[in-house]
């Protein structure tokens, strides 16, 4: 279940709330959102997504955030896809997928974006302008210093500071370093015979865990933060996806170990690897930064 498609799920049951009276003030469709913005959950280990839907009722409605909540929250768990709804903060709803809809996500973000010529592992073909996250951007070739001064320019990081490639220093190392990590598990799981499987979640039991979690919830939101919000925003969501990557690579390896041989939880974690490296490539591109797939 994508952002999008959740935001739709989520529309069509304050809309049946609201003709079941449900909603206090609201009579019919006034006082209705036309959409739902869905976000990353502001802490890790709490759900896929974060809604803010009560809040922007509760004027309408003469209610509290939190009555709001309450009157959505069992409407969403009848939804299929929906595994779990926490309130939090007031009002807000953390949605936690099922194992199907997590795989139907995870599929959905391997997709290579339209914005790479070639896909990317491929190489590039020239350096574009960054884009907006609303259209096509021409994928980018690898050429360190121009990646600087661009990241600089974006982010207002130091170019010095920039300049000393080590994940410990650099934030733009740190990104392209995550992408090139990524490809780096594809290529060697297809060295040790076997391949992504989102579905493969469903055998393996929890195979992401919390951090796996967290970086998924990112991972959706990379669209929203690309199209509506300013570059250096859209940098800083990188990063994070990036730390939420190795966070997640630590504790649950997407590759088996000495004498482990290859099960459906590599292939479930594999596919979000995959993803992971699919959403950075395309937000590099976005940035006008070149997004190498080795390091």
């Amino acid at each position: 279940m994508t952002p999008a498609q959740l935001s739709r799920t989520v529309l069509h049951a304050v809309h049946r709330a609201a003709a079941d009276g449900e909603l206090g003030a609201v009579r019919g469709s006034t006082g209705l959102p036309q959409r739902v913005t869905v976000e990353s959950p502001p802490r890790r280990g709490s759900g896929d997504y974060a809604l803010n839907v009560a809040f922007a009722l509760a004027g309408p409605a003469a209610m509290t955030p939190h009555d709001v909540a309450r009157v959505v929250q069992p409407r969403l768990l009848r939804e299929d896809g929906v595994d779990a709804v926490e309130i939090a903060g007031g009002g807000f709803l953390n949605v936690t997928l099922d194992a199907g809809a997590r795989a139907g996500l995870v599929a959905e973000l391997s997709r290579p974006s339209v914005a790479l010529a070639g896909g990317p592992e491929h190489g590039s073909e020239s350096r574009s302008r960054p884009g907006n996250g609303t259209g096509p951007v021409t994928s980018v070739q690898d050429d360190p210093a121009a990646d600087i001064a661009r990241w600089s320019a974006v982010t207002g990081d130091a170019p010095a500071v920039l300049a000393v490639r080590t994940a410990q220093a650099s934030a733009l190392f740190r990104v392209q370093y995550a992408h090139a990590r990524a490809r780096a598990l594809s290529r060697n799981a297809g060295e040790l015979g076997f391949r992504a499987d989102p579905e493969a979640a469903g055998e393996a039991g929890p195979a992401y865990g919390p951090s796996g979690g967290a970086l998924l919830a990112l991972l959706a939101d990379h669209r929203r933060v690309s199209e509506q919000s300013a570059p250096a925003r859209h940098a800083r969501h990188l990063v994070a996806v990036g730390e939420a990557f190795f966070d997640f690579h630590d504790q649950h390896p997407p590759l088996p170990r000495g004498d482990e041989k290859p099960g459906a939880v590599h292939r479930a974690r594999l596919a979000l690897v995959e993803a992971t490296g699919t959403v950075l490539a395309g937000g590099l591109t976005q940035l006008g930064v070149s997004a190498p797939a080795h390091l």
